[in-house]
């Protein structure tokens, strides 16, 4: 399969080591592209929900396809989120082109662009963590019934569905949230003196502008892979939302296999 260059690609929110994590289809993606830069942009690895009798063979080989990547010369920022927050007493890691950060700032096109999680604007996660991960885990329940749900519609030839996306999409308070992450994201850009900000957290795939004392700010989500199947692309000067199921790829279980990787070529780019 040819893969196509890309100058960055944006991956948040993928919950490695929960039920609702699309591992495979995340791996297929992944081998899809040829990504200059890729910034995983928190909540990679779920460690709120991390189990150790569930880490399939499939959410391995996602961290195995990242480490081929970067082998083959893609520089790697891991951006830590809330669900992998232990991460961050270790930010500013550098293995070779793997760099572990809290936020991250790069200049493209001669414009300022700010990379980061966006927990920090989550009012559930500022002043009840332990109810947020109470939710974590009814969602990850709920994310087991609509895998079962949808088997049955895939088996009667009827169109799969998302109940957590029926659940936040039909109701008010979870539209204002959004709307509020938004709009506080743009308006902490603006105050921090940069127009364009790019995050995750929020699980809802964005690209618009907001306007902020007459000042434009672009605000860019990449989404997730439970629910969207979404990431960012950045080429020509142009960023571009994509989802999984718009590129038509095609996978079969060997090419989810990866065993043709030297973790020791890695480290010794690191030296």
């Amino acid at each position: 399969m040819s893969k196509r260059y890309v100058e960055i690609a944006v991956v948040s929110d993928v919950h490695l080591g929960t039920f609702g994590c699309h591992a495979k289809e995340l791996n297929a993606y992944l081998k899809s592209i040829n990504p200059s830069t890729l910034v995983l942009n928190g909540d990679i690895i779920d460690m709120w929900q991390l189990n150790k009798n569930y880490f399939p063979t499939e959410h391995t080989k996602v961290l195995r396809r990242i480490l081929k990547m970067m082998q083959n010369g893609t520089q790697v920022y891991y951006i830590t989120g809330n669900h992998d927050e232990y991460l961050r007493k270790f930010s500013h890691i550098q293995l070779g082109n793997f760099k572990l950060v809290n936020q991250l700032t790069l200049q493209l096109n001669h414009e300022t662009f700010w990379f980061f999680h966006g927990d920090v604007f989550d009012v559930t996660m500022q002043h009840s963590k332990w109810l947020a991960k109470l939710g974590g885990k009814g969602y990850d329940y709920l994310i087991i019934l609509n895998r079962a749900i949808n088997f049955v519609l895939e088996k009667t030839g009827r169109e799969k569905m998302s109940l957590s996306k029926r659940v936040k999409d039909g109701v008010k308070k979870a539209a204002k949230f959004i709307s509020d992450f938004e709009h506080n994201t743009a308006v902490f850009a603006h105050e921090k003196g940069v127009k364009y900000v790019v995050c995750g957290h929020i699980h809802e795939p964005c690209i618009k502008d907001i306007n902020i004392e007459g000042e434009t700010i672009h605000y860019l989500n990449s989404g997730d892979w439970v629910e969207n199947l979404s990431a960012l692309e950045y080429n020509l000067g142009e960023w571009n939302l994509i989802h999984y199921k718009d590129l038509a790829i095609t996978f079969s279980e060997d090419d989810l296999d990866i065993t043709d990787f030297n973790i020791q070529s890695i480290i010794n780019k690191a030296m």
